[in-house]
């Protein structure tokens, strides 16, 4: 009677447990480590010269907080000098889509190189960091280990070099990011950014 007591205990435990173990977002997590690592778009830049030779470098950090990543930008041979910091927070929206926000940083300049140190993000507080409202990227999948999205329509403002409201259109592989970020004014014209397509950047670890 006492084994069979025991048992039942046992399976009681077990019961209770399993039903309330958090789940696991495999989909979630697939993408979120997908945008993990260091990119290039050198092979596109040797093909086509309206291309730059530009570095990516998406990072995670705060692990205790969420599917952040640091992600920094800059031409490949100026990486000391990124012309783009951002921490991105990757979440699901519902069944079929997933956000990734955009958030800059405070004294950005502090953080240049950082994510070969993630961990040195730790010291940057949450208030240091400013939603862009609008900019998001939704993203849905579309095949195995193969997302895309996009921002919203006119959602994104944007005043750089006169621009009214910038858009991106993301598609993100296993082993590679594509990013057409454009800048238009009022009127829909075309302001900033690549012309004929995204930048592919390819993972290199």
């Amino acid at each position: 009677m006492v084994s069979r007591f025991v048992v039942f205990l046992f399976c009681v435990f077990c019961f209770y447990t399993c039903q309330n173990k958090p789940k696991v977002d495999t989909k979630l997590n697939e993408l979120f480590n997908m945008m993990q690592g260091s990119f290039n778009s050198e092979k596109q830049a040797k093909l086509d010269s309206t291309y730059f030779n530009i570095s990516l470098h998406m990072y995670p950090i705060w692990k205790d907080k969420g599917n952040y990543l640091y992600v920094e930008q800059a031409l490949n041979n100026r990486q000391n000098k990124p012309y783009r910091q951002r921490i991105y927070k990757v979440s699901r929206l519902n069944d079929s889509m997933f956000s990734s926000e955009i958030y800059t940083i405070k004294s950005d300049s502090l953080w240049i190189g950082k994510w070969k140190n993630p961990n040195a993000f730790d010291t940057l507080p949450m208030e240091n960091i400013t939603l862009r409202k609008g900019c998001e990227v939704l993203l849905k999948q579309k095949t195995k280990m193969y997302y895309i999205g996009k921002t919203g329509h006119k959602t994104c403002e944007s005043s750089l070099y006169g621009a009214s409201y910038a858009t991106s259109e993301v598609e993100i592989f296993e082993d590679k990011i594509i990013s057409w970020d454009r800048g238009f004014d009022t009127e829909g014209n075309h302001i900033w950014g690549a012309k004929n397509g995204g930048y592919v950047f390819d993972k290199l670890n």
